[in-house]
């Protein structure tokens, strides 16, 4: 989940209600370039919007959001910036698209902040969180399936697949089971609800998280297509950035960063080495060189000062001169919730 301190920064176009986790590093990965075209996939709160265009005075960004309250909420800092950002409600996913529409291609840099916004956890009414009862929903979007309709209507099967695959939980098909066994009687309409039907289920561990995170967890991936948003995005990025251009991507939990690590991996051309048994495969041009070595973590003191910067990743790489690669299936194949197999006849 991505998190986010409430500090007031005092900069231009008021407050900042949030700041956004290795908000420096990924400045810093962009390397900004005056008079550069930017892209922020998931303006949030506007943390990095306002950071990037107030480091880069000659900057321009166009900043999207699925989320129609955060685009609202940006109405002022696009006043404030006088023309240098424009805000528009799309998926990250669409950005590609969202360039083209807006005639920001190519682009000097892309950057990624992924997950849910703190504004969305602090809001009972959205039912992301279980710290507030309120409706099962999680819908980023404010619109399609919710988590209640998941949880309601949802085969078992389905169920137990979502909460393991996208959640990790280790009981997911005990939860899934109690799931059903608890619509039959009345439907799970509220976040207090079905988390206090994991809390019967799933073991508290001393000092860890609620018993309820990792399948609430699952549940936000599911409702919004999360990970098949992110495949998107980086395979979109990889198209609209010019030679030289950055692109760079905050995760926080370990499904998300995969992706991403992979991605890297691919694009620079980084493949297995190849054995007697099994010749090395041609690599491709890479499209991408990396920026960071490995993964960015917060700082101690950032950790510290905000609880939920403690699983943050930071992964950047820059655009080469090589033409765009159709997208990866083994990519699109980590979103996806694996096929259910055939059952084999004796």
């Amino acid at each position: 989940m991505t998190g986010h301190g409430s500090r007031d920064t005092g900069a231009i176009g008021g407050p900042a209600r949030h700041v956004p986790v290795l908000l420096a590093e990924a400045l810093d990965a962009l390397a900004l370039k005056a008079g550069g075209r930017y892209l922020d996939g998931t303006f949030g709160a506007g943390g990095y919007a306002r950071a990037l265009l107030e480091r880069e005075p000659q900057a321009t960004l166009l900043a999207l959001d699925r989320d129609p309250t955060a685009v609202a909420g940006g109405a002022d800092l696009v006043a404030a910036m006088d023309g240098r950002l424009t805000i528009s409600q799309a998926r990250f996913g669409e950005l590609a698209e969202e360039a083209e529409r807006f005639r920001m291609v190519p682009l000097d840099g892309v950057v990624l902040d992924i997950g849910v916004s703190s504004m969305q956890l602090d809001e009972a009414e959205r039912g992301f969180s279980f710290r507030f009862d309120g409706p099962l929903d999680m819908r980023m979007g404010r619109h399609g399936q919710s988590a209640a309709d998941l949880v309601n209507e949802g085969e078992e099967g389905r169920l137990a697949d979502i909460f393991y695959h996208y959640g990790e939980e280790r009981r997911s098909r005990a939860v899934a089971r109690a799931v059903v066994e608890a619509r039959r009687k009345a439907p799970l309409t509220t976040t207090k609800q079905l988390a206090d039907l994991v809390a019967g289920i799933v073991r508290a561990e001393p000092g860890g998280a609620h018993p309820a995170t990792r399948v609430f967890q699952a549940l936000r991936i599911a409702v919004n297509d999360e990970l098949g948003e992110l495949v998107q995005a980086l395979h979109a990025a990889e198209a609209v950035l010019k030679p030289g251009g950055r692109l760079a991507v905050v995760t926080f939990h370990s499904l998300e960063d995969r992706i991403v690590k992979q991605f890297f991996a691919a694009r620079s051309g980084r493949v297995p080495a190849g054995s007697r048994h099994a010749p090395a495969a041609a690599v491709p041009v890479a499209t991408f060189k990396p920026v960071t070595k490995g993964p960015v973590a917060p700082s101690e003191e950032e950790m510290r000062s905000n609880p939920r910067a403690r699983s943050a990743k930071l992964r950047a790489a820059e655009r080469t001169e090589a033409p765009t690669r159709p997208p990866d299936a083994d990519l699109v194949a980590l979103a996806e919730l694996p096929q259910p197999q055939p059952r084999r006849r004796h």
